[in-house]
């Protein structure tokens, strides 16, 4: 699966270097396999994106890092660019991230996560639980968006995430980026048409396998 997200990462036109950050010599050893770009980073992160500032540290000739998580095996290059040229286009933007609107069922899944934005596209808040919430059942023209395991930073930003204290909300529902929120930064959401499986799960990754066999 990582060689498959790899390969998705070098179809970007924006993108002119791959490397797979990782604390699992595993993982370095099969991305090297396939002749992949790899650094074992600390085994003390306590999330991905501490631990893509690690590698963004030692490469300062980059102004803009773009984190794909390694279980997006399906991300649309097309629409990483798009959110890519979101930071570059706007000097005082530090993040973007991309997300595609769902149905209901789609959104109680508990492996899915939720994002609520604001009405120029700035995230207000991202949850695994399904948000926003239909109190009285009258609001099925309220769009429900998903969001899509892709972070774009500004590396100068990328690099003070990595000393800002984690906060409640990240602690309380496991998601990184509520610590940018939190910290009162703002994070543009893109809406992509282009949906992404996200395997967290083994029913994920079966049907992530059924994808990959007709494609």
């Amino acid at each position: 699966m990582i060689q498959r997200v790899y390969e998705q990462a070098k179809k970007m036109a924006t993108a002119s270097r791959v490397i797979v950050a990782t604390d699992d010599s595993r993982i370095y050893a099969a991305v090297t396999k396939f002749r992949g770009e790899a650094w074992l980073t600390s085994i003390d992160h306590q999330s991905g994106t501490d631990r893509i500032a690690e590698v963004a540290r030692e490469l300062p000739d980059y102004d803009i890092v773009v984190n794909i998580q390694g279980d997006e095996p399906f991300i649309d290059p097309a629409a990483v660019d798009e959110a890519v040229r979101g930071v570059a286009d706007d000097p005082s933007l530090n993040v973007s991230t991309l997300c595609v609107a769902m149905g209901k069922e789609q959104a109680g899944d508990t492996n899915v996560t939720c994002v609520v934005r604001d009405l120029r596209g700035y995230a207000l808040y991202f949850s695994k639980a399904m948000i926003p919430n239909d109190r009285d059942g009258d609001c099925d023209d309220l769009p429900l968006y998903k969001h899509l395991g892709t972070y774009v930073y500004r590396r100068d930003f990328l690099l003070k995430y990595a000393t800002m204290k984690r906060t409640p909300l990240e602690k309380c529902e496991k998601l990184e980026q509520l610590r940018i929120l939190e910290h009162g930064e703002k994070i543009l959401c893109i809406e992509t048409p282009s949906d992404s499986i996200g395997v967290d799960s083994p029913e994920d990754l079966e049907a992530a396998e059924k994808i990959a066999g007709n494609g």
